[in-house]
């Protein structure tokens, strides 16, 4: 096979599978691949969204990701909408004194290492004279000069971890791929596993497929000019 990939990492996800079905609905894609830990068993079988289940954390992995990718298509658009806030043994700190060592390990995992590494393998695909896109959903709560709550400290750090890397990819891209769009994006409160506890008004609460639209429309709209900016579901910019 060979045409302009989209790909989706993380799509297992209620985002990011909301973004495999909007992408596949648009002309232009010859494949929108999404890829992940584990292929949900209800995944559909259509040769035009296949799902690659590897483990995002092993660099040996990633690497074939590459190679398989590379012998498909030209990548022109890579979404990373890997996240982790909770789990069953990990709740977000309201004081330092919940700090521990074990629960920023995982979330620095997942939220920053993963898609640093995807982007160590997977941007170098990206073409070097065409428009492309790569952008990773963050959080507004990552950016440190918008924080005036406190809380959350392990989260709201790794998700600052991650703008940096991606800042700094940006400022790689620029001189390597001068027409690409690298940023980060928060979508918004959205009804998915990751904010169930913590949604506290339907009104601010976005479905999954709203928030993809919204930030697809936003990556529509932008330009090389604003590689390497953080971005909110309506287009405006955060500060870092």
């Amino acid at each position: 096979m060979s045409g302009r990939l989209a790909v989706v990492v993380g799509a297992s996800g209620g985002l990011g599978r909301a973004f495999v079905a909007r992408l596949a609905a648009e002309p232009g894609w010859s494949a929108v691949i999404s890829v992940g830990r584990a292929r949900p068993d209800d995944w559909p079988e259509d040769p035009r969204t296949p799902f690659l289940a590897l483990d995002l954390l092993d660099d040996t992995a990633l690497a074939d990701l590459a190679r398989q990718l590379r012998e498909r298509g030209t990548l022109g658009l890579l979404l990373i909408a890997t996240g982790l806030l909770h789990d069953t043994d990990l709740t977000p700190e309201k004081s330092m004194r919940a700090v521990s060592a074990e629960a920023m390990q995982r979330l620095f995992a997942v939220n920053a290492v993963i898609p640093s590494l995807v982007a160590k393998h997977l941007t170098p695909l990206l073409p070097k004279d065409e428009p492309s896109v790569f952008a990773a959903l963050s959080a507004r709560v990552g950016s440190i000069g918008d924080n005036r709550l406190g809380g959350w400290h392990a989260y709201r750090a790794s998700k600052a971890a991650l703008n940096m890397m991606i800042r700094c990819q940006a400022l790689e891209l620029q001189r390597e791929r001068p027409l690409a769009v690298c940023v980060v994006l928060h979508p918004g409160t959205v009804a998915t596993d990751l904010s169930a506890p913590f949604a506290r008004s339907p009104k601010t609460l976005f479905t999954p497929d709203d928030a993809a639209q919204r930030l697809l429309k936003v990556l529509s709209r932008l330009e090389p000019a604003d590689s390497g900016g953080f971005f909110a579901h309506d287009g405006q910019p955060i500060p870092w």
